[in-house]
């Protein structure tokens, strides 16, 4: 396969992948904020959710105040925001376009529109009159796109390379979700909270676990309260929940191993590596030596891994 393909296939399923990770991390906020809070705490939450994205810097250039709204519109439409849902669907859309030849037409079909129901949805103020409806509908059209892609393309070096990057994004996401959300909600972890809080932190949490479509599949395994060392052991190292870093990693190494090539043994061995300490860490371990610096570390490798599969695979970056 011609690298300009993989690598036009490879950022069509991650930029899909992200709209969507925006989507689940902008409604978890949104929700947390209709609960009873102090104005300093709404702040640190939207503060959170940019600093996920690494876009506090780009944010505070164009705003004076943290706040949901002016958060949420440039998360959402701002197209000189590279990580917002319009710039992420249309780039996924540009991206397809680019290889409409090597896609079925069931998926060309389902990215243009996405893209052009997106624009009309916006135009006509749907998403300022329901959040949290236009969220799901982000999450809905993700779904979608992933399924006609499993269900359609020929299971060759392209649906490979989109599976790649689908995986390797949402394993950056999932962890930069649970670093940050773990570090503003630490109660449980120090001293004894209040009813209030316990009560506070609950919502929290289960909105945390519904972010990852994991509420249910927490309540299936654990048979218990929402606990935060048991939300992160299901988010870092379950690997039957599929949004987990274990569950992702596990296919881009499968991936990996389809696409190898002469020059990728080098990659292939970081990310078994990275998936082998996944497989035997422990979550007691991890939190007693530290959760942010083992999340910090993940993300590290996780973003050499993808400067790893861009060499080996990819148009080089400039």
């Amino acid at each position: 396969m011609l690298s300009r393909t993989a690598d036009h296939l490879f950022w069509l399923s991650r930029y899909t992948e992200r709209a969507e990770n925006t989507a689940r991390m902008l409604d978890v906020n949104y929700q947390t904020s209709l609960l009873p809070q102090s104005a300093g705490v709404a702040e640190a939450g939207w503060r959170g959710v940019l600093s996920i994205s690494e876009l506090t810097f780009s944010y505070e250039a164009k705003y004076k105040s943290i706040n949901g709204k002016d958060v949420m519109d440039f998360m959402v439409k701002d197209e000189s925001n590279a990580s917002s849902i319009v710039s992420c669907i249309k780039a996924a859309r540009e991206n397809a376009r680019a290889v409409r030849g090597t896609l079925t037409t069931e998926v060309w079909e389902t990215q243009n529109q996405t893209w052009l129901e997106l624009k009309r949805m916006l135009a006509a103020g749907e998403f300022e009159r329901d959040p949290g409806q236009f969220f799901e509908w982000v999450k809905f059209r993700s779904h979608l796109s992933r399924g006609v892609t499993v269900g359609t393309m020929l299971q060759d070096e392209s649906l490979h390379f989109m599976r790649l990057g689908t995986f390797l994004e949402r394993s950056d996401n999932t962890a930069r979700l649970v670093d940050t959300k773990f570090h503003a909600l630490q109660s449980d972890f120090y001293g004894t909270a209040s009813e209030q809080d316990q009560e506070y932190d609950f919502y929290h949490w289960s909105a945390i676990l519904r972010s990852v479509s994991g509420f249910e599949i927490y309540r299936k395994v654990y048979r218990d309260v929402i606990k935060p060392e048991r939300v992160a052991e299901l988010l870092l190292l379950r690997q039957d929940m599929p949004r987990s870093l274990h569950a992702s990693m596990s296919e881009v190494v499968n991936n990996l191993a389809l696409v190898a090539n002469d020059q990728s043994i080098e990659t292939q061995r970081r990310a078994g590596k990275l998936l082998s300490e996944l497989r035997y860490a422990r979550i007691d371990e991890i939190l007693a030596t530290g959760l942010h610096a083992f999340l910090t570390q993940f993300l590290d490798r996780v973003n050499e891994l993808g400067g790893g599969i861009s060499r080996d695979f990819l148009v080089p970056a400039a």
